[in-house]
């Protein structure tokens, strides 16, 4: 009876909780209205799991000073940012005329998020892991002055081990190097992983350790960021993390199809100085600022580009409002690819629109998934989007995991944020939005071949499912907003 007395004591008190909690959501946190449902369901009808999984997915810490943007962090931006001339409309088009129809993206990101526009850029776009790492490892060998990495994944396999050991090397030749690595993406990875690079002399950071081994409660805030600057010359960015299943040697996924690229040109300025913003966060280290971080470049290529980042420390969803504003611009055709399909209203409406409209939309996302309740949830989006004209795939030669956007024949973007929900509003995401017609045409080309490998779900298909994924897609929809 004393332990039936106390389970009953936890679990009236548990409820309590759980209603404090959801007066809470209702009345004092500015929450999108399905999410605010989401949590009241979940807290109302499993009010035990309810409070464990909203003490640990639920808090919205964005206005909290842990994401406090730092004085001196605007310092440095402002530092950056005046080396460069204040691109106005006019100035944008007079000087690149090849991108007179994507002035109003290109002002968007440069008076919502600092995103200067540099048009002294070559790009080299990599398709799958191999090429990536090969060219990546490359450019490693032969860094002279500083090589920064930040990855939200890093595996302890022998691909990772391969990397660390050539970092270590290169530090060891007096080499800076650092690498930045995920509380949460890296959370079965042990810091002795390390071991070899730290005696080497080189650093390590990790953004938003856990308290307690597999225990974080900022687990919901996630840097998903993958990028690396060698020298201030190159950098890459894209959706390829550290780990042998980015080189499709997962049983599981098997063929691995991603997106990333190598930027030279004064867009890697920007991407470093991503980096530095993000280190200065996880290691509270004062800022030292040196020259060899940003040196004079000389110009190698034609093609424009802005580095757009967003995350929970943002004051404009960034990297969303750069996606809502080419798929408004889209006149002939709009191609997405992404691997977690959760689109708010806004983007939602706005693809609807444009297939309505005689745009020619297509989307294409796995065939098989790695996380359950995405999967199902993205099925369902798409399925509405179908009765709109939109066509749909997913892809059947193996995982699909890149996040790639590009509309008509000039505007596309590549980087690390997915088109759902957590990429827009909980990870720190970055974004290359290029405006090259050469780029696009490669990505275009790309596109096609993976529409091979793809199959379509045609309206029939869609409206012919079978009653038990109905209602998978139905629950995962409701929950979409958490996921």
């Amino acid at each position: 009876m004393v332990i039936i007395d106390g389970l009953l004591w936890l679990l009236k008190n548990i409820l309590i909780i759980n209603i404090l909690l959801a007066i809470l959501l209702v009345f004092f946190e500015r929450r999108n209205p399905s999410t605010t449902w989401a949590w009241l369901m979940i807290l109302l009808f499993v009010p035990i799991l309810g409070f464990f999984l909203y003490l640990f997915l639920g808090q919205d810490l964005r206005k909290k000073k842990v994401f406090a943007v730092k004085e001196e962090d605007d310092r440095l931006e402002r530092m950056i940012n005046q080396q460069e001339k204040v691109l106005s409309r006019k100035d944008i088009e007079i000087s690149y005329p090849n991108i007179r129809k994507s002035k109003d993206l290109i002002y968007l990101h440069l008076v919502s998020h600092n995103a200067l526009f540099t048009t002294d850029n070559s790009v080299e776009i990599f398709n799958e892991g191999n090429d990536k790492f090969d060219k990546m490892i490359e450019d490693i060998k032969n860094a002279k002055k500083f090589i920064h990495m930040e990855y939200y994944i890093i595996r302890s396999d022998w691909l990772g081990k391969r990397i660390i050991e050539l970092l270590a090397r290169k530090a060891s030749e007096g080499v800076e190097v650092r690498v930045l690595y995920d509380g949460m993406g890296c959370i079965r990875l042990s810091k002795r992983f390390f071991d070899p690079l730290v005696e080497a002399g080189g650093k390590i950071s990790c953004f938003f350790p856990p308290f307690l081994p597999y225990i974080n409660v900022r687990i919901n805030y996630r840097n998903h960021r993958k990028i690396c600057i060698i020298d201030g010359q190159t950098a890459y960015v894209g959706g390829i993390n550290i780990g042998k299943e980015y080189l499709g040697l997962s049983k599981k996924m098997g063929y691995w199809r991603d997106t990333h690229l190598r930027i030279q040109g004064g867009a890697v300025d920007y991407l470093e100085l991503r980096f530095l913003l993000d280190w200065r966060f996880s290691t509270k280290e004062p800022y030292v600022i040196k020259d060899k971080y940003f040196p004079v470049k000389e110009s190698i290529g034609y093609t424009g580009i802005q580095i757009v980042s967003s995350g929970p420390d943002s004051k404009w969803s960034s990297i969303k409002n750069g996606y809502l504003k080419m798929i408004n611009l889209a006149k002939k055709r709009i191609y997405i690819h992404t691997p977690y399909f959760i689109p708010d209203d806004s983007l939602l409406e706005a693809l609807k629109l444009a297939a309505l409209s005689g745009v020619d939309v297509r989307i294409i996302i796995p065939n098989k998934p790695d996380h359950l309740f995405v999967y199902w949830a993205s099925l369902s989006y798409v399925g509405e989007l179908i009765q709109a004209g939109v066509k749909c795939y997913t892809y059947e030669k193996g995982f699909l995991h890149s996040k790639m956007i590009l509309v008509d024949d000039v505007i596309s973007t590549v980087g690390t944020a997915n088109f759902d929900i957590r990429s827009f509003k909980m990870n720190f995401e970055v974004n290359a939005f290029i405006y090259d017609k050469v780029i696009n045409s490669q990505l275009q080309e790309q596109f096609m071949k993976d529409i091979a490998d793809s199959k379509e779900i045609t309206k029939a298909i869609y409206e012919n499912r079978a009653f038990g994924i109905k209602f998978k897609e139905s629950i995962s929809r409701l929950l979409s907003p958490m996921l």
